[in-house]
């Protein structure tokens, strides 16, 4: 059968696209197609085990894309929605998914990626991933924002949250899953704008001052930080509106992040404090940390607790031992491990974020780390080979992209007796599993943890042995 847009099909959702779609087979009764003949079809805002009536948006030679136009027999795991924007909004995709099966799910990710990427058998995937650990309240964790500005049709200030797929505004001031606090500066920033004809950004015309705000937010200690995003320094207003932000409860600091060209990086390259501290500190376990505007720092404060418990716990330190961590950002697992370990080296190729590590290093008066600018590639065999630095144990925690070959060869190169990866996209996991197990390394075990409550993403710690250990 020649499949056309603007067909309508029955599909009964079986599982999820690593962005949120649900996947199904496109079936008719009347057409005589049947679900096991039916093409592969991709739709948003469903829940696995939903039946759903669709409509054809776009086809492909094996696939289609379908929007939903009515759910004919609802999932037992479809529950109601706490935004009325999350159908409309990219950042929550299954919001509508009971959350004690989306853990299910999450789990069955992971397993699924070991399987048919990393080489793994059913079995092996089945003993070695344990069911992803979940939040008792998985709602307002996060802990860093960023809200785009624009105007409305009025020509008025607005702000929220992009559309899915796109860079139109759905404007909103509160978020489930963001920082109550939040919806309180967002008020305050739009008040002062119109009071003072502070001007929002526009994307089509490149003219207008306020592009973003960035609200970072410390649990530990409860301190605020904002970050305007600005297409200049010196915009009028912007001392007015640096004052009032710095009246509300909790503010420490307001900085301008100047970002003049037309692009959809959010980050410019200068970053100026305006008002009140240039930092915040948080703290994860016994480590304090100094956060600043672009220091990269974990989201959901009480699940990162639980992951970097986990890579402490799989590191099976008993203060002999000397630890690298790879990737090491400004140092939260480096330091986390410090307390347990004889020596601790990060490396990072960021130079803000290892100034940020030996900053934090100094301000918890932790003295046997180090850290190295630079390709983990690069920095280890050279510390390795002149100066005879060994490693007894590697942690790494690379971007979504995984780890580099190279280093994946230094690692193997090294011989650890263990290597814990922290990863955050199972597929670059799988794929990494498996050239460390063709270097001599065997998957120990296997703990999903969900960092990200609501939408498709899910971390992993994977603890890996060394086979003649």
């Amino acid at each position: 059968m020649k499949y056309e847009k603007n067909q309508c099909f029955t599909v009964r959702i079986t599982d999820y696209s690593d962005e949120g779609l649900g996947i199904g087979r496109a079936f008719s009764p009347s057409e005589g197609i049947s679900p096991e003949e039916g093409i592969t079809v991709f739709v948003k805002d469903t829940v696995i085990g939903d039946l759903a009536r669709v409509r054809l948006t776009k086809v492909r030679k094996t696939y289609a894309f379908a929007r939903l136009e009515e759910v004919l027999e609802e999932s037992p795991d479809r529950v109601p929605v706490r935004c009325p924007d999350a159908a409309r909004c990219g950042g929550c995709q299954i919001q509508m998914m009971d959350y004690e099966a989306a853990l299910g799910w999450k789990t069955k990710k992971v397993r699924d990626a070991l399987t048919r990427i990393g080489g793994f058998s059913d079995g092996e995937a089945q003993a070695l991933v344990r069911r992803a650990v979940g939040m008792d309240d998985p709602w307002h964790y996060r802990n860093k924002a960023q809200y785009p500005v624009g105007t409305d049709k009025d020509g008025r200030p607005v702000t929220g949250f992009y559309a899915a797929r796109t860079h139109d505004i759905i404007p909103r001031l509160d978020c489930p899953i963001g920082d109550p606090a939040n919806e309180k500066i967002l008020r305050c920033i739009l008040e002062v704008m119109r009071a003072n004809r502070i001007s929002a950004y526009d994307e089509t015309s490149g003219r207008g001052d306020i592009r973003h705000v960035m609200i970072r937010s410390s649990r530990s200690y409860g301190q605020i930080m904002v970050c305007l995003v600005a297409s200049r320094r010196d915009f009028p207003g912007r001392e007015i509106l640096a004052g009032r932000l710095m009246q509300l409860p909790g503010v420490a600091g307001v900085s301008i992040n100047v970002n003049p060209d037309r692009t959809n990086v959010i980050l410019g390259k200068e970053t100026v404090t305006i008002a009140g501290a240039d930092h915040i500190t948080d703290r994860i376990g016994e480590v304090d940390f100094r956060i600043s505007p672009r220091s990269f720092y974990q989201v959901n404060p009480q699940q990162t607790q639980v992951l970097y418990g986990l890579a402490v716990d799989f590191a099976g330190l008993t203060g002999e031992e000397t630890v690298w961590d790879l990737y090491c950002g400004i140092g939260t697992i480096t330091l986390s491990m410090a307390g347990k370990a004889k020596k601790v080296f990060g490396v990072e190729i960021i130079p803000e974020a290892i100034a940020d590590a030996e900053e934090n290093a100094r301000l918890n008066g932790i003295g046997n780390a180090r850290f190295f600018v630079g390709k983990a590639e690069d920095v280890l065999p050279e510390k390795y080979e002149t100066e005879g630095i060994r490693a007894d144990v590697i942690v790494v925690d690379p971007p979504r992209k995984g780890c580099d070959k190279a280093v994946l060869d230094t690692m193997i190169r090294m011989r650890p007796e263990r290597i814990v990866y922290v990863s955050c996209n199972p597929a670059t996991l799988a794929r990494d599993l498996a050239i460390l197990r063709e270097g001599g390394y065997e998957a120990e075990k296997v703990q999903p943890v969900d960092m990200f409550p609501h939408t498709v993403h899910v971390e992993c710690v994977v603890l890996m042995l060394r086979k003649d250990t």
